[in-house]
């Protein structure tokens, strides 16, 4: 998992990354939008924690691009403001959590464990085939696949976001504990047991490869 800290305190920016890779999350840190925009272009993320300070109308268009495009990834927002009325304007934006600075890095560490824990046990359907990453079970039709391990964390992570192109390194980033340790040759080894044991069994194809580029998840029945 990959996570992206937009908080333009410098300082605070750098605790929020430590508190983070205490618990083994890693993460890219920026201090404006617009270098956000750029990041989310080139890396996926799970979850994204921002600050409302930034610029609120800024903020709210940024998550409203960041739902259109990753409808799945996951919204922190960081605010001085406890009323009640910000909390629901943040909400209403788009986002799923809502914190208080000065920020409590343990409750901030629970909430970001209750948004991923949520995002990880959800069902995804797309058409016939149902993927269950709760159970690590993949149905289609009234069959049931066998796929474990990095292949079925590559196959859940791509159908999270079909037509998407996702490069060999943002899978690596995303997956793999320590992708600086492995080659991405590892990810075409479960991209091929995807092929073998889903999309040649069941005669559909599943994963496109986009050349130069990396993957994407288009069904074709």
């Amino acid at each position: 998992m990959r996570f992206l800290i937009v908080e333009k305190d410098a300082t605070l920016n750098k605790m929020i990354q430590k508190a983070l890779d205490e618990y083994n999350y890693k993460s890219d840190e920026v201090l404006s939008i617009p270098d956000a925009k750029y990041y989310t272009k080139v890396r996926h993320y799970d979850l994204i924690i921002i600050d409302y300070n930034l610029n609120k109308e800024e903020v709210k268009e940024f998550i409203k691009n960041i739902r259109i495009s990753f409808p799945i990834t996951k919204i922190i927002v960081l605010g001085d403001d406890d009323s009640v009325e910000t909390q629901i304007e943040v909400l209403n934006s788009g986002a799923d959590d809502y914190i208080t600075k000065p920020i409590h890095f343990g409750l901030l560490i629970a909430k970001i464990e209750a948004n991923i824990r949520f995002t990880n046990t959800k069902q995804i359907t797309i058409k016939n085939l149902v993927i269950s990453p709760e159970n690590e079970q993949i149905m289609y039709k009234d069959q049931v696949i066998e796929l474990k391990g990095k292949p079925f964390e590559v196959f859940t992570y791509l159908a999270k976001h079909p037509d998407q192109v996702i490069s060999k390194e943002q899978l690596l980033d995303s997956i793999w504990e320590e992708p600086e340790m492995v080659t991405p040759n590892v990810v075409e080894v479960a991209i091929n047991q995807i092929r073998q044991k889903v999309d040649k069994y069941l005669g559909i194809i599943t994963i496109e490869t986009i050349r130069r580029r990396g993957y994407k998840f288009a069904l074709k029945e």
